[in-house]
């Protein structure tokens, strides 16, 4: 009798119906774990929890063309499914909740990905879902979940609580599409490092288990008004059609059905000024949560239902003339519950309103009652990076704020213009100053701030020349840190960007530190150097930049000390961009350091990619050119290959090359592995 061998699955990517059931409804409760886990945390719980059961229940051969390049770790018997179709249901599922991660550029973050998730059974009408609250270690792995790739999350799941080998990870990583399944890997190792022994129980409880969950009804005022608007469609139909039955197409005019924006505002129950949430004015001081959901309503016109209700309607569907503006990959949806009431009052000649959803904050304004004037009849689009709330007509912007912490949520940009910024600071900031990163040696100036939070105008940057570059100096109250001081410029954003440094690894010290606040005099040294490089970062939706010194290095001919720095700058999306940037001694403190090396979307620089190297030309006083390269503290060699081929054991090499040479360089580190070197160098001169 012919026989099929265990391991056909891992071989094909076929396995026989009943054989995939079996797997799937024996290993149900963590199949939906692995795929809640491994979702985009930018969905909602509500679809995160739906979508996690969709991906599992997608999973039966038969609903889409298995892959026949699939391939996962073979048979080891153990319980009633043997391993192969266990690693066979893993594969399928996370192949399905990673597709979320590869979306294309633009696309919704609310809505499912191409081919994913359509139709999405189960569905669910007139409730939303969500796993119960854990505690404070559950929320501060949550946070360190949502700032790491879905397949490092993938890989620390199977890792930690699926007890599999990294190698057998390694393998159910690739059968799911994931190209580099070791970056994943050593992601994973960074994220049981943050949740230390109790990563396995973490992981386990109520607060990722897509199984057990909470339930609470949908917006009802909203669904009242839907069946409402359904109903007058189906009558407007009706009477089109009879209409068009007894008098004939030619009398029929233009449609008088409701227009997309008037369908989304009665659509949304939830923008009603009485329903806003409004948090207590000392809560920032007594909770572990010191973000936007903290800050208090404030302003003097807070009360004032008419212009919240203006606001809260440009949300559903601003009204003709109305500027709207939205950062990178911000969703611009109405939200499905109440928002909260951040400020609402006159600053200057414009009326601002602030709200905040949990995920972004939106800001609405308006020419105040003082200053109005005729509106223009045309609604157009603007560039966030390009946005002056001045002038006569009203606007609204909305930005990405999920994960916000005690400093990203520190100000908000509430008027610009004239070259100036305003904001509005949060409750738990106890001092205010402004500074000039391109002089670290003058100091901070004190900056005025009303009782409400709102600062006096702040010169924005110099963008043509570069000539100054002002930042934010805020220090929170001893009731948040004690003394815990920090800097944030504005890149065009409704918040500014957060900036850090790490210094130059001393001795003593771990080879993995976190960045630093950028208030110590190295830091501002370091940044005057890196200061003119932030404004290609304008309208990107930038969250923090850290700029990284990385490794030092003594120049040919007694040419003195270069420092090489790497710049992240990392969005609220996740992604970064970094740039390598080659400090030589000579010039002001504000001279700009040279980019020798940049890449876009990469994890180097970062929490997950804390190994780089990178080479540069660089002319002596003498007149020789020579390449130089340099790389972080696990380096343990330097190769150069392309026009000139050399290996130095070390973290640096400097040798004689042609001044338009074309390089490549790599690295081995202290655990064998090897390290690529960031971007091409070539033609990158030092004249």
């Amino acid at each position: 009798m012919p026989t099929r061998s265990g391991n056909d699955a891992a071989e094909t990517g076929r396995i026989a119906l009943d054989r995939a059931e079996t797997a799937l409804l024996e290993h149900y409760t963590d199949l939906v774990r692995l795929a809640y886990l491994t979702l985009s945390p930018s969905l909602s719980r509500h679809r995160r929890v739906l979508a996690a059961h969709s991906a599992v229940q997608r999973a039966m051969p038969g609903i889409r063309p298995p892959r026949r390049d699939a391939h996962v770790p073979g048979q080891r018997r153990g319980d009633r499914t043997d391993r192969s179709e266990r690693d066979w249901a893993r594969a399928q599922v996370l192949r399905t909740a990673l597709r979320y991660d590869r979306c294309p550029t633009g696309w919704p973050g609310v809505l499912p990905p191409p081919r994913a998730l359509l139709p999405a059974l189960p569905f669910v009408w007139g409730l939303q879902l969500f796993p119960r609250s854990g505690g404070a270690d559950e929320l501060a792995l949550a946070q360190a979940l949502s700032g790491a790739p879905a397949p490092a999350r993938a890989a620390f799941v199977l890792c930690r609580v699926d007890h599999l080998s990294e190698e057998s990870t390694a393998e159910l990583l690739a059968a799911a599409g994931v190209e580099k399944p070791a970056v994943a890997l050593r992601g994973a190792r960074q994220l049981e490092t943050s949740a230390g022994a109790l990563a396995e129980a973490l992981l386990r409880s109520r607060e990722f288990d897509a199984c057990s969950v909470q339930t609470r009804p949908t917006d009802l005022l909203r669904r009242r008004r839907r069946r409402l608007l359904a109903c007058t469609a189906a009558g407007a139909a009706a009477i089109t059609l009879a209409t068009v039955a007894v008098v004939g197409p030619r009398a029929v005019g233009p449609s008088s059905a409701p227009t997309g924006s008037s369908s989304r505002a009665l659509a949304t129950g939830a923008l009603d000024p009485a329903r806003l949430v409004r948090t207590p004015r000392d809560e920032w001081a007594d909770t572990a949560r010191v973000d936007f959901t903290a800050w208090p309503a404030r302003g003097d016109r807070t009360d004032d239902r008419d212009l919240l209700a203006r606001a809260l309607g440009s949300w559903a569907g601003p009204a003709p003339g109305t500027r709207t503006a939205a950062t990178s990959t911000t969703p611009t949806q109405p939200p499905s519950s109440p928002p909260q009431l951040l400020y609402a009052g006159d600053v200057d000649d414009r009326t601002v309103v602030l709200f905040g959803d949990g995920d972004r904050i939106a800001r609405y304004t308006e020419p105040s009652p003082a200053s109005s004037d005729d509106v223009s009849d045309q609604a157009f689009v603007v560039h966030a990076s390009t946005r002056d709330t001045s002038g006569s007509t009203p606007t609204w912007d909305v930005a990405r704020t999920d994960d916000a912490d005690v400093t990203t949520a520190a100000a908000v940009a509430v008027t610009r213009g004239g070259g100036k910024v305003r904001y509005l600071t949060a409750p738990w900031i106890a001092e205010a100053e402004t500074r000039d990163l391109l002089r670290p040696d003058t100091p901070a100036k004190t900056l005025p701030v009303r009782p409400d939070g709102v600062t006096a105008p702040v010169a924005g940057a110099d963008v043509k020349s570069c000539a100054s570059r002002p930042v934010l100096q805020l220090r929170s109250s001893s009731r948040i840190v004690e003394k815990h001081s920090f800097l944030l410029t504005d890149l065009g954003g409704l918040s500014p960007v957060h900036l850090t440094h790490t210094p130059l690894p001393g001795g003593g010290t771990p080879p993995a530190r976190q960045p630093r606040e950028a208030t110590s005099s190295t830091a501002l040294l370091a940044w005057a150097h890196s200061a003119c490089a932030l404004d290609g970062l304008r309208g990107a939706g930038v969250r923090s930049v850290n700029a990284w010194d990385f490794a030092q290095q003594e120049l040919p001919e007694n040419g003195g000390r270069a420092v090489w720095t790497c710049a992240r700058a990392t969005t609220w999306r996740g992604p970064g961009s970094v740039q390598v940037q080659l400090r030589t001694p000579g010039g002001p403190p504000s001279a700009p350091a040279r980019v020798v090396a940049h890449q876009g979307s990469t994890a180097a620089c970062g929490r997950f990619g804390q190994h780089v190297v990178a080479a540069a030309h660089w002319k002596s006083g003498a007149g020789h050119w020579y390449t130089l390269a340099a790389g972080s503290r696990a380096v343990t060699d330097v190769t150069l290959s392309g026009t000139v081929k050399d290996k130095h054991a070390g973290r640096t090499l400097a040798v004689r090359a042609p001044h338009d040479a074309r390089l490549r360089v790599g690295a081995r580190l202290d655990n064998g592995e090897t390290l690529v070197g960031l971007g091409e160098q070539g033609g990158t001169r030092d004249d």
